[in-house]
């Protein structure tokens, strides 16, 4: 998953051992700093004393704070992709609403698993690049949704890419005001039977051939 510019790109991969432990503990610490202290407080300074090491540790994997912070996104996004590409292929030809349910879970789970971290990730993703690789994930996801659902036994789609966005988006409001608003104390609990409700329900129009 890359779409970002040549400022935001590290410089220099993982390939060892050692290395990639330490990018893992520049990545922690720069989701703690977050968490703790915001995006305009989360400089290069605080990462590296929070991960335990000297600033230039840090510029000898990364040019500057954007590329680090775009890193760490790049990495909740593959996840998140991953697990609903993963959920997808599983399900494949399977009754619809396993389906539905399953995609719905998958996203949740993945989405939900470290709310806080979600939660600060949001602000870096308005950031140089967060838009285009956020992209990217929906693209993944809706590739892969829109796979499964051209093999189900019980339905079929004229435009099934289309439906699988369409889902997709249904999906990503509600979870946005979970994470950046102050819903009411009963949202969190049932948004995910709520949600997977509404996505089986659009999915299953299709069952009877009521759409066109």
């Amino acid at each position: 998953m890359r779409a970002v510019s040549a400022t935001l790109k590290p410089r220099k991969s993982p390939v060892q051992a050692r290395s990639a432990v330490t990018v893992d503990a520049l990545h922690l610490a720069a989701i703690q700093v977050l968490i703790r202290e915001g995006l305009s407080r989360c400089t290069t300074t605080r990462v590296a004393e929070r991960a335990g090491m000297s600033v230039g540790s840090l510029y000898q994997y990364y040019p500057n704070r954007d590329a680090l912070l775009a890193a760490v996104l790049e990495r909740h996004l593959e996840g998140i992709a991953a697990a609903v590409e993963r959920a997808c292929q599983t399900h494949r030809g399977q009754p619809l609403s396993r389906m539905a349910s399953a995609f719905v879970v998958a996203f949740l789970t993945a989405k939900l698993r470290h709310p806080e971290e979600a939660k600060a990730l949001y602000a870096v993703a308005e950031e140089r690049g967060g838009f285009a690789l956020a992209a990217l994930m929906r693209a993944r996801i809706a590739a892969a949704v829109a796979a499964m659902l051209t093999s189900a036994p019980d339905a079929e789609f004229d435009d099934p890419t289309l439906v699988a966005e369409v889902a997709l988006g249904a999906l990503v409001g509600p979870i946005q005001t979970l994470l950046t608003e102050d819903p009411p104390a009963a949202f969190a609990p049932r948004v995910e039977r709520e949600l997977v409700l509404l996505v089986t329900a659009y999915l299953q129009a299709y069952q009877s051939g009521t759409t066109s």
